[in-house]
Order: structure tokens, then sequence, then C-alpha cells
């Protein structure tokens, strides 16, 4: 029997939770189009139709052991080399075959304001080293939703948990959202979407979005100067400071406007290339293939250590 999503709601955000996949189904805001009517709730997410298994998108699910892309399905800790289970090519995409996002995730516990998941990922898990106890809480704040993650090994392993939400804010495309990304820097990567090891300036080039641009211009201009991925925009950013601090902004075409902040070093933005472009996903992370790029921050994991990422979604 599938599972009813766990709601949590105040009165500025509704979200529904899914222990499959742990995913943040629903983000839903009072609805400015009905402010004169009863009350209403627009939801700013594409969520899947079937709630009973997670799909290629991922809706809002979370993501691990790693996201993001690990180039030839190999990892080497301490020397030692570990192979992974492939599933895009050659390659391991979204930590493998059967991640995080298809996993049901046990209930640890539920309040009206939280919800707190939990799943064991057994040693060799898509070929990843160390059994892993991993937990992730939702919870509401004052103007939107939080997800805590935290996680403990038994062996050196490598980690990197983000979620996958995709946002519309209003019309069929969001080619009339404008988009803000705060970074200075992205990591470039080859027509395969993997990274060349390289960081550089955004300045200068499509990926500059320090101020606001219309996704139109911003997919035009991709598409101009070679830096367009599968059709769209993919590209990991490079987040100005560090701690938890705004990554990305969204402004929807009618004045409804999301912020995502976390802790994380990066931030993967898809526009979901040619799938219609009916969403936009904001993905704080690790930088992809970060286990075999020297030059990128570490994402080793090691037992008697403690692994923490949050991530908020913010209506402003």
């Amino acid at each position: 029997m599938t599972e009813s999503p766990i709601v949590i709601s105040n009165s500025r955000v509704r979200a529904e939770i899914l222990p499959l996949g742990a995913t943040l189904h629903r983000l839903q805001v009072p609805d400015v189009r009905m402010a004169d009517g009863p009350a209403s709730w627009r939801d700013i997410l594409l969520s899947r139709s079937d709630i009973s298994h997670n799909d290629t998108f991922q809706y809002g699910a979370t993501i691990g052991r790693f996201a993001n892309r690990i180039a030839r399905s190999r990892i080497a800790i301490d020397g030692t080399e570990y192979p992974l289970d492939a599933n895009e090519g050659v390659n391991q995409v979204h930590g493998g075959p059967v991640g995080f996002s298809d996993i049901p995730w046990r209930v640890i516990g539920c309040a009206d304001d939280k919800v707190e998941l939990g799943l064991i990922s057994p040693d060799g898990d898509q070929g990843f080293p160390g059994t892993l106890t991993v937990t992730a809480t939702f919870s509401l704040i004052e103007n939107g939703v939080r997800v805590m993650f935290s996680a403990t090994t038994d062996k050196p392993t490598v980690l990197n948990l983000t979620t996958h939400p995709y946002f519309n804010l209003g019309g069929e495309t969001i080619d009339d959202h404008r988009l803000q990304v705060a970074a200075s820097q992205f990591t470039p990567t080859t027509l395969d979407e993997l990274p060349t090891g390289e960081i550089l300036p955004v300045a200068g080039t499509a990926l500059d979005l320090r101020e606001p641009r219309l996704m139109r211009d911003v997919l035009a201009d991709l598409a101009a100067t070679g830096l367009q991925r599968s059709g769209a925009l993919n590209q990991n950013f490079v987040v100005d400071g560090t701690g938890l601090r705004v990554h990305v902004r969204v402004f929807g075409p009618d004045g409804l406007a999301v912020e995502i902040a976390s802790d994380a070093p990066g931030v993967q933005v898809y526009s979901l290339g040619n799938f219609g472009r009916r969403g936009l996903a904001v993905e704080p992370e690790d930088f992809p293939d970060a286990p075999n790029q020297p030059a990128f921050p570490s994402t080793v994991l090691r037992p008697g250590k403690t692994y923490s990422r949050t991530i908020e979604w913010r209506v402003i």
C-alpha cells in the first residue's frame, strides 16, 4: 500500500514529504492570484503523478550517496580503488542504478512542523565502501522549509547529498523566469558533462548570473557560446562565501520569488533541457566528480566524523 504524503505547514508554506526517496513532493504557497477569494495554495514544484515509485527525473528526491557524476564509475580512497555501479554509460550519476532517491526511508518521527527520516546504506551499496547511517530532517522555517542531512560511516567513504526539486513559479515554461546565482566561478565540463578539473570565472561568459537574468536570454546565450549541455543550462557553480548562505534566487513571471540557501560549496542548476523547459532544478552540493579531481574540495567522510548539510527553500 502506498504511503500518503506527510504534511507540514504554517501560514506561509505547505510542504508534502514522501518517505520514498526522502522526497520534497510538494512545496506550496498562498496563491497571490486568489487574494480576494477563498484560501488557495499554489504548488511551486513539479511533482511526479505516481508517488509509489521514483522516475528518471527524480522530482524532489534526496540524491545519494553521491550527487552528480563520477567519471568512469571509480573512486580511490587512501590508495584503494573502488569500482562503482555505472548507470550512465561508463559513468555513475546520482548514486548509481539504485540510489537514495529509489529507497523507502524509515520514518523516525513526525510533528506538525517536522519530519525525520532515516536509512542505512550497507557496505558496498552501489560500490561505495562503508556502512552509512543517514538522517534527513525536514522542518518548517518562518518563510519556507529546511532539510538537514546527517550521516556517519564505519569505513572511509565519499558522500555528497542533495535534493532534486524542480521549480516552476508559474507558466507552461520557465522562459519568463529570472535566475540569479551567487557565484563568481564555475567548473567547466566536457560535452559528456564531466568536469575538466578547472575552476574558471563566470565574468564575460553566459554563466555570469550574479544579477538576475531572464531564462529565455540565458538559454539563448548558452547555445550561442557552446556552454549548453543536453539542450539546457546544466552547470555546477562555485558559490561565493562559506557557511549557510544564499545560492540561488528564482523570480517568477508574476512577482513570486524563492531563494535557495545552503552550506554546500557548489550548486548544480539544470533547466530540464529537451523535456519542455518546464522546471528549473536547483541542487546545492559538492562538486561533480570531486573524488577524482584533486583541485576540488574533498568529499571523504571518515569514521568518527559526522557529515552534515543544510538546504533551505525560502519564499521571498
